[in-house]
C-alpha cells in the first residue's frame, strides 16, 4: 500500500531575502570570512575555518593550515601557466577542491601514461589514490585557488612555500 504524503508548504515573510542560486554568486552570499583567521598551521587543535575564504586569501604556493596524526589540510595558489608538478605519493591519498580557476588534471599509474586527462573548474573535486601519478596545470588567466587534504599528512607541520619548489 502506497501512502502519499502532501508536499510541505512553507510560508516565508514578505521581506524574506531571496537570492539567485547560480554558483557565480556564491561569494556574495557567503562572505569570505569575518574575522580572518591567520593562515598558519593550527596543528592538532580543533579548528573551525571558512576554507573557501582561506583558499581565496592564500597567495603562497603551499601553506599547511592543519596537521594531525592522520590527515593534513593545505591551501594552495597556482599561477596561470604553472602546475603543481608531476608527483605520486606512495602511501598518501589526496583530495583537492578548486575554489577558483580552471586546470588540466592528469592522472595515471605511471609518470609517462595518464589514464585520466580532464578539465577541472571552480567547485570540482579531484581524488587521487595513493601511488597515482598526478598533476594539475593552470590553463586559465587567473590563479587557481584550492585546498587539498592529505591522508596521512604529506608535509612537515607549519610548511609554507612561497613558490613552487624546484625539482
Amino acid at each position: 500500500m502506497n501512502i502519499l504524503y502532501p508536499t510541505p508548504f512553507y510560508y516565508l515573510p514578505a521581506d524574506f531575502p531571496i537570492y539567485p542560486m547560480p554558483w557565480r554568486d556564491m561569494e556574495m552570499r557567503y562572505p569570505i570570512e569575518t574575522p580572518h583567521k591567520p593562515l598558519k598551521d593550527y596543528g592538532k587543535e580543533p579548528l573551525v575555518i571558512n576554507i573557501h575564504g582561506a583558499a581565496m586569501r592564500n597567495n603562497t604556493f603551499r601553506t599547511t593550515i592543519w596537521t594531525g596524526d592522520h590527515l593534513q589540510v593545505v591551501v594552495m595558489s597556482i599561477p596561470p601557466g604553472e602546475d603543481i608538478g608531476l608527483e605520486a605519493h606512495p602511501h598518501v591519498d589526496q583530495f583537492l577542491r578548486l575554489e577558483s580557476g580552471e586546470g588540466l588534471v592528469q592522472m595515471g599509474k605511471s609518470k609517462n601514461q595518464f589514464d585520466v586527462e580532464t578539465f577541472a573548474y571552480r567547485g570540482d573535486a579531484i581524488v587521487v589514490p595513493a601511488g597515482t601519478w598526478h598533476n594539475l596545470t593552470n590553463i586559465g588567466n587567473t590563479p587557481i585557488k584550492l585546498y587539498t587534504i592529505y591522508a596521512p599528512p604529506n608535509h612537515p607541520f607549519g610548511t609554507v612555500e612561497q613558490l613552487k619548489p624546484k625539482s
